[in-house]
């Protein structure tokens, strides 16, 4: 490294945040990212520790020590090279992921980690502003032609492999705007979408073509999934036109709460909420009255479930301006402060207090909701509240605490517990063989992995692992890209 006895002499340095009084105000990416003398001694700290539980810890296998000791050296346009030789696209990874990369740092073993999800920030943020990511079109074409449906960044990553490794890929999407749940789940104070379409138009020139407003197969009639579909292909066109078809949707189906009152007004899930937003954002127009955007303004908002999805509520309805914003969990409150010698190198079970936290929220811990209460009069068929009981856990079992129980003044209720599953007509639509939460049946050996029950159909992200991080998404594209890729030619070039 290049300063051995950096992690002695150095502290850590987050990342700034603009006034909350003033992010609140927009819808703007909010971050102040480290400039070039901050990340160098960042990456000053690195230490030669021998073996880079870093790596491991990130599911992309990010090469850290090199890329962190480059840009201690002030060598930046080899240190974006180094990112991108395992990762597609840090501008998404350096702003949304919670980095287990840092959790299994050697330095985290009894100090502060590495800022290493900062120091990735800086490099591509960097690398766009000098001009050095460019399209990478591929030398020669194979003549095979490849579909991938679902644009989320497991679809994207996978797209951008194939189109270098020489093939035609065309990529379904059934919104009218490209990134999946990049572009519907994240708000854009976290992640603005312009990013999306910067990598959108490098592809572009790849050669990869894009179809917005397709659905693949049938569709949920009850379904709330975003949905903006102006046109319908079938599992068997595309066996037929295409050599090879790999699905990389989203776990787009949210876990309900199926409690007397679930059927009123003003109780939502987050992803109705939330994809309306940035819609707004993106300059669509919306429905006006009943059936229009989902809005928070003066209202008191419940919150269910605690992880990013809730968080993102949070900020959402904050900015709308809502009176007040509670957040349940149904687990208990976790330690401030994670047991470092019995989880280390792995992801830590403490208390995580999110930029949108700070911005205004109460939060309780193991409380379960009862039941939604319906108003009378001019709010009759709204929820006006609702009713909790806290909990217990006993042998992995919830116990109601008696006494405990609870009502709440609540205007608007957003259920954000997380996705079972992808949309399942999909993969019924190719008559996929599924485990048993719902996704496609795929493994991911080396050999013949992320292929599905049915012939030259593969599935990856999402769609075959479940719930998950944008980063395991690109990495099952990235090695979904790969599988396929063999498939198509015998042997294949590209990284696993």
């Amino acid at each position: 490294m290049g300063k051995v006895t950096g992690f002695l002499e150095y502290e850590r340095l987050e990342e700034g945040y603009a006034p909350v009084e003033l992010r609140l105000k927009n819808w703007k990416e909010f971050v102040i990212g480290l400039n070039a003398e901050q990340a160098k001694i960042q990456g000053a700290r690195c230490m030669d520790c021998g073996t880079p539980f870093c790596n491991s810890g990130c599911p992309v296998n990010n090469i850290i020590p090199d890329f962190n000791d480059l840009v201690y050296r002030g060598d930046w346009k080899t240190a974006i090279e180094v990112l991108h030789q395992t990762n597609n696209f840090p501008e998404f990874t350096g702003r949304v992921c919670p980095a287990p990369c840092e959790a299994a740092c050697t330095l985290n073993v009894n100090d502060d980690p590495v800022g290493i999800k900062s120091i990735e920030h800086a490099i591509i943020d960097r690398a766009w502003a000098e001009g050095w990511v460019k399209p990478q079109p591929a030398a020669a074409k194979t003549g095979r032609k490849v579909a991938v449906v679902g644009s989320g960044p497991a679809g994207l990553a996978a797209a951008q492999q194939l189109a270098r490794a020489g093939h035609a890929v065309t990529v379904f999407e059934k919104n009218s705007r490209l990134g999946g749940l990049l572009r519907y789940g994240i708000p854009d104070f976290k992640m603005e979408k312009s990013h999306i379409d910067r990598r959108v138009e490098q592809m572009k020139a790849e050669g990869v073509v894009f179809r917005t407003g397709v659905l693949v197969g049938a569709w949920p009639a009850d379904s709330k999934v975003t949905n903006d579909a102006r046109e319908t292909i079938t599992a068997e066109q595309l066996k037929a036109e295409f050599d090879a078809v790999l699905l990389t949707g989203g776990a787009e189906t949210s876990r309900d709460l199926p409690v007397p009152g679930r059927e009123l007004d003003g109780v939502h899930y987050a992803m109705e909420f939330l994809p309306q937003q940035n819609k707004v954002v993106a300059g669509d127009k919306l429905p006006s009255g009943k059936g229009g955007q989902i809005r928070a303004d003066g209202k008191h908002v419940i919150v269910i479930g605690g992880g990013d999805t809730g968080s993102d509520c949070v900020g959402t309805s904050n900015r709308h301006g809502a009176a007040s914003v509670t957040q349940f969990e149904l687990m208990p409150m976790p330690p401030e402060q994670e047991d470092r010698p019995l989880t280390w190198p792995y992801w830590p079970y403490k208390l995580r207090t999110s930029s949108s936290h700070e911005e205004g929220c109460e939060r309780s811990f193991a409380i379960a909701t009862k039941a939604f209460v319906a108003g009378t009069g001019k709010d009759k068929g709204r929820v006006v509240g609702l009713k909790t009981v806290q909990v217990q856990w006993q042998g992995g079992k919830m116990i109601e605490v008696p006494g405990s129980e609870k009502d709440w003044k609540a205007d608007l209720v957003l259920l954000a517990m997380g996705f079972v599953a992808p949309v399942g007509t999909v993969l019924d639509a190719f008559g996929i063989d599924k485990d048993a939460r719902g996704n496609a049946k795929a493994g991911t050996e080396a050999e013949g992995g992320y292929r599905t029950s049915v012939d030259k159909v593969f599935a990856a992200g999402d769609m075959r692992r479940g719930q998950s991080l944008v980063v395991w998404a690109i990495r099952e594209g990235r090695q979904a890209a790969r599988a396929v890729d063999a498939y198509l030619m015998g042997a294949s070039a590209l990284p696993r």
